[in-house]
């Protein structure tokens, strides 16, 4: 246990829940489930059942410290990694993974989304013990896969080599990766599903950091030149400041596509537990519970008439809500915004692109 890691990454704006993910204050410090805990501090927990605390490590940006710090008091500095910009998770992986090894060279580590929403914890932990058992056997890099429920064209998908005999780690499944797919039309994501091949890309890694490094060398040793660069600045006064330089000449670029899309060591687990990328408004609606007439409502001092599958939500409880004839919308009231917008991530994207577009970008 002593040589487990958590690496989350908590530092990505959460644009496509707007207007109640913000800039200042993005979704991965909200409660928006509505249960008295950030989606950071339910992933914190998460993992802390089976990682030591003092191994917890959360990379975000700059402007989230104090929050970070606010909702995660026990962390330690040494414990929030702070990107000066978003370069997307290349080098935030890069950055914990240099700066671990300088710690602990024989480290293993899980890499993890802060927003994800994972129902039954046991079963998800036994299938993070069984990848880091694997990641510690083998040089591999683990990928955990979610079965389909659905033709899902927001999700990345990966084929599994179901011809090849898996590893079988204490009854769980790790297939050869085949292909990755990012976002495929509903037309080719329902080819997917009906397969049995393919699984949908969680964005949970586990892995060696010997492994990774090899792998970050051979396929992006840009990347990994720069973050190695730090070695004996790391954990001093002058991390943040070599970290600044470092960030402003590299470039963006995504760990799927930097390293696994390339890796011919890449393994996925065969997953069995419930999970949500809660990332867009249509997947919290999918999960909410909904009422008779298919709506997903939070404002209590409402009255709907000829609304359904909606999403109605609204920060102010004392205001009346009043809507009519109205389907498949998202009607959000926050105190300085008021969308209301059909349920259909095309139609949030356009406007907030809109939006930015008006210079009206101080309330995205």
């Amino acid at each position: 246990m002593n040589n487990r890691y958590c690496i989350i990454m908590a530092g990505g704006i959460g644009t496509r829940f707007w207007p109640l993910s913000r800039n200042i204050k993005p979704k991965q410090f909200l409660d928006i489930l509505g249960i008295g805990k950030s989606f950071l501090q339910m992933t914190y927990d998460r993992f802390a059942k089976l990682i030591p605390e003092s191994n917890m490590i959360v990379v975000t940006s700059q402007q989230y410290r104090d929050i970070v710090k606010e909702q995660l008091p026990q962390l330690s500095d040494d414990q929030i990694l702070l990107e000066p910009f978003r370069k997307n998770t290349a080098p935030c992986i890069a950055y914990a993974t240099y700066k671990l090894m300088e710690k602990d060279p024989k480290a293993s580590a899980v890499i993890a989304p802060s927003d994800h929403l994972i129902i039954n914890d046991t079963e998800f932990l036994h299938n993070l013990e069984a990848a880091f058992e694997l990641a510690d056997r083998e040089e591999v890099l683990i990928t955990l896969g979610i079965k389909p429920t659905r033709p899902e064209t927001n999700f990345g998908y990966i084929q599994a080599y179901k011809s090849k005999k898996p590893v079988n780690i204490n009854g769980h499944l790790a297939y050869e990766v085949k292909t990755f797919t990012e976002k495929p039309d509903l037309e080719l994501a329902k080819v997917f599903v009906d397969s049995g091949e393919f699984y949908w890309n969680s964005g949970l890694f586990i892995w060696n950091l010997k492994t990774i490094d090899k792998e970050m060398d051979r396929l992006m040793p840009d990347i990994a030149r720069l973050f190695k660069s730090g070695k004996g600045i790391y954990y001093t006064d002058g991390e943040q400041k070599f970290i600044s330089e470092v960030y402003g000449v590299c470039r963006s670029l995504s760990i799927d596509y930097g390293v696994l899309e390339k890796s011919e060591h890449v393994r996925v687990f065969a997953a069995n537990f419930d999970w949500s990328d809660l990332g867009t408004w249509e997947s919290y609606y999918l999960l909410k519970e909904k009422d008779h007439k298919g709506n997903v409502v939070d404002a209590p001092n409402n009255f709907l008439e000829e609304v359904r599958d909606c999403v109605i939500i609204s920060e102010d409880k004392n205001k009346l809500l009043a809507v009519k004839g109205l389907k498949d919308f998202l009607i959000i009231n926050t105190p300085d915004v008021l969308m209301i917008c059909p349920r259909k991530e095309k139609a949030v994207k356009q406007l907030l692109t809109d939006i930015s577009l008006s210079k009206l970008e101080k309330v995205l």
